[in-house]
């Protein structure tokens, strides 16, 4: 399948993401001829999150110093609770998101991904999803939250945990396609 061949996606992540949040994504985008590149503040290697305990390091391909809207087609932010949370106070993040949002590129987030949205003024009049436990955070923005594997408001995807993963990949997929 090369729906997206020649298309390239940036994934914004720090240590901390959720790991298949990052890793199912790349690999059902790659496996559909898409280059995806992992976007960070930091250099060498990010570590995820799996399960109670730390996951396995993912290579960062660009420095999100060095990493600029118009090189991508699409911006996937995995979730996670750390790697979000700590993308919000990077400044140089929330530029990138809100970049590709006036862009009007896809932005694809998932579980506690959609909090980098709400930084970036994204999500006001929007219909999003997301891990319970952020619901009133994306209300109180101005969002319309719904509980749904996957939620599609015009360049926005958002999806609610790991399990999402594959609708959430197809929908990324689509997007681009």
């Amino acid at each position: 399948m090369s729906a997206v061949q020649g298309r390239k996606v940036a994934m914004l992540a720090t240590h901390g993401f959720e790991q298949s949040e990052l890793t199912g994504p790349k690999e059902g985008l790659e496996k559909a001829g898409a280059t995806v590149h992992v976007v960070s503040p930091e250099s060498g290697e990010i570590k995820g999150w799996k399960g109670s305990d730390w996951g396995d390091p993912v290579k960062v391909d660009v420095a999100l110093d060095a990493a600029r809207v118009e090189d991508y087609d699409a911006l996937v932010l995995p979730g996670g609770q750390i790697n979000p949370d700590k993308l919000r106070l990077e400044e140089k993040a929330i530029a990138l998101i809100k970049a590709f949002g006036e862009a009007g590129k896809p932005i694809a987030a998932i579980c506690h991904g959609p909090w980098t949205l709400i930084d970036a003024g994204l999500v006001k009049g929007k219909n999003v999803t997301s891990w319970p436990s952020i619901r009133n955070d994306l209300i109180n923005a101005g969002a319309q939250w719904s509980d749904k594997e996957v939620e599609i408001d015009g360049n926005i995807i958002t999806s609610r945990k790991p399990d999402d993963v594959p609708a959430f990949t197809r929908a990324v997929i689509d997007a681009l396609g």
